[in-house]
């Protein structure tokens, strides 16, 4: 069959792949049982709901996403993402447009076993148990929409965290915990955690950095690496987090631009309290070095 423009020139036929066509006849079928009648943009880059409303649905980073996705993960996939957008319809933002919604992508740091499905939010692991994710406004960006932006995750998250960075500065206190001095960092937002990249510009930090304890989203605790009072500041740091009971309870170091998880346990035995510590091999070195 052949298509001409209006004006005789010819138009070569959109080709498009087997996954495309069988990923549209899954859209329409799932868009009809919610009410919807759809209309496909000719180069697949978009859908037009209509029904009881009308809504334009990108598509680009739900093709890309279904790529990297077995085909029975499929159905579950596109119906999150039309409900999705129905629900988002009346933000003022399009996310899946970059330039709309690059000033206002900011991260927030969750215990990983909080989040039911790693794959259905857009992150990186801040330790091995806890996970930066990219957000706007108050909620999680989901990998569909960040599959439409022309850059990769990993630069629109460094655009998120450079916007933490530009949004304030946080409010830093002495404080101590059972005698024990630790320097509090205190933010208005939920992003206290990703300020320890630029711990330097708020306190001296020694070669052998500095730990860290993240009681709540808005919040740092931390204490110098810098002689062997930081056994001592290990455990006042772990039974803090345990009291808190907010982002984690876990205590940890940070060197080199890393976060470390240094495993710490409260043990009760005969009456007596004491801490059991496991750290890692490198923060092992550290503490040998410093008992001498």
């Amino acid at each position: 069959m052949s298509f001409f423009k209006r004006d005789g020139a010819r138009r070569e036929p959109v080709r498009r792949s087997v996954e495309d066509v069988d990923l549209d006849s899954l859209l329409a079928l799932v868009a009809e049982s919610r009410g919807y009648t759809c209309a496909f943009a000719r180069d697949g880059a978009t859908v037009t709901l209509t029904g009881d409303m009308t809504l334009v649905v990108r598509l680009r980073g739900l093709r890309r996403e279904a790529g990297r996705r077995a085909r029975e993960d499929w159905p579950v996939l596109v119906s999150e993402h039309l409900a999705h957008a129905v629900a988002t319809a009346g933000e003022q933002v399009d996310v899946c447009d970059l330039e709309q919604a690059g000033p206002l992508l900011r991260t927030r740091v969750e215990p990983v076993d909080e989040l039911a499905d790693l794959t259905r939010v857009v992150g990186r692991h801040l330790s091995a148990d806890l996970v930066e994710l990219l957000t706007v406004g108050s909620r999680p960006i989901r990998p569909e929409e960040a599959g439409c932006w022309p850059v990769p995750t990993a630069h629109a998250l460094d655009l998120a965290v450079a916007n933490v960075r530009r949004d304030e500065r946080l409010f830093v206190e002495g404080i101590e915990l059972s005698g024990t001095p630790v320097s509090r960092l205190t933010a208005r937002t939920p992003s206290a955690a990703t300020h320890l990249r630029w711990l330097g510009d708020y306190l001296q930090v020694p070669a052998d950095g500095v730990l860290a304890v993240l009681p709540d989203p808005y919040t740092l605790l931390v204490h110098p690496v810098d002689g062997i009072g930081v056994v001592r500041a290990i455990e006042r740091l772990r039974v803090h987090a345990l009291c808190t009971d907010g982002l984690s309870q876990q205590v940890y170091w940070w060197h080199e631009s890393r976060l470390t998880l240094i495993k710490a346990d409260i043990v009760v035995q005969r009456g007596q309290t004491r801490l059991v510590v496991a750290p890692p091999p490198e923060f092992a070195q550290v503490l040998a070095r410093l008992a001498v």
